[in-house]
């Protein structure tokens, strides 16, 4: 297999640290978003979306998305899954995975793509070019201090954010965070102790800096 992805991409990141829980062993090819390399005929040959992370398979088969990318390593490799052992442990991980990157990751990222000077005319990632607009960038605020706001409750009545059990939730969901923090200049606010709590125990975890 190989792993086409970028040191600072959070996406990358979600998949690297799965890779790193599972200990697998998967060859990584560097792409370059700096020089926009993503957006090159030879990479979009690959992922004609030209964007990061992608898997390529040994057959040759080609998977995007860095979600359904960990959910494949996940089911193709041993034990633990970091997804759950029933159809409910799993169903509950999808959904706190699904809501970490819908109320947390898209929202940091929507007010990241409409702020950056660099990425003008690129204020949604993919092959097409879209304008930018200000006025999403206060709202990306609202949306990410609501996603603490909301985290905050949940990790007041559990130790990870799916349960009792690290999961996918928790790779997402520290993901996000550390991407609102350094990119979007929204850290955890001092007054959400369980996130705090959460974070420096996830963030201790070696797979957290994959």
């Amino acid at each position: 297999m190989k792993l086409y992805h970028a040191n600072g991409s959070p996406n990358s990141r979600r998949v690297r640290m799965l890779i790193a829980e599972k200990g697998l062993e998967v060859e990584r090819v560097p792409v370059d978003l700096g020089t926009r390399e993503q957006l090159s005929e030879a990479y979009r040959a690959i992922n004609p979306r030209g964007v990061v992370p992608t898997l390529v398979l040994d057959d040759g088969t080609v998977i995007g998305e860095a979600s359904t990318i960990m959910r494949y390593l996940d089911d193709a490799h041993t034990p633990p899954s970091l997804y759950g052992k029933t159809a409910a442990d799993k169903a509950v991980v999808a959904m706190w995975e699904r809501r970490m990157e819908i109320e947390g990751f898209a929202a940091v990222m929507e007010g990241v793509r409409n702020a950056v000077a660099g990425l003008k005319g690129r204020a949604i990632s993919g092959p097409h070019g879209y304008d930018q607009i200000p006025a999403l960038v206060e709202r990306s605020k609202q949306r990410v201090a609501n996603f603490y706001d909301d985290l905050e409750t949940q990790l007041g009545r559990a130790a990870f954010i799916a349960g009792d059990s690290f999961s996918a939730a928790d790779i997402t969901g520290l993901a996000a965070v550390d991407f609102a923090t350094k990119a979007f200049a929204m850290p955890i606010p001092e007054t959400h102790v369980a996130v705090k709590r959460w974070h420096e125990v996830v963030s201790a975890r070696p797979s957290a800096a994959a």
